[in-house]
């Protein structure tokens, strides 16, 4: 199984960035996908879920309104587009796939993931 993270970079606040994670060895739709971030010193947190349908999503409060995760099942690809960025929302992203058709938040319900894109906010 590999998830491949990409699309992280440099950005000033207010900016956008979108991420793309590349799924393979897993069948896809069999899965919800998380998106998941680790800011230096701190612990990994939830950011957004998508079921495995591609129907139902669900975001952390930090980033609601902000983000947007999208999933292609037909690509094996999960997407988190991001606006308005903040210097807060920088962190190394990582995308998750977990047994299951519906949304998740809890780190303990995933059962791969990726290594991770970095993303880096200026102010």
């Amino acid at each position: 199984v590999q998830l491949v993270e990409s699309g992280g970079g440099l950005v000033q606040a207010g900016g956008s960035l979108r991420l793309s994670c590349a799924a393979s060895g897993i069948t896809f739709d069999d899965y919800n996908i998380g998106w998941f971030r680790q800011a230096p010193g701190k612990e990994r947190e939830f950011v957004a879920s998508v079921s495995a349908s591609g129907i139902g999503t669900m975001y952390a409060d930090s980033v609601k309104g902000r983000f947007a995760i999208s999933r292609d099942n037909a690509k094996n690809m999960l997407y988190l587009q991001m606006n308005s960025l903040k210097p807060e929302d920088t962190a190394v992203y990582c995308c998750a796939a977990g047994l299951g058709r519906a949304t998740n938040w809890r780190t303990t319900q995933y059962n791969y993931w990726g290594q991770g894109t970095r993303v880096t906010v200026s102010s």
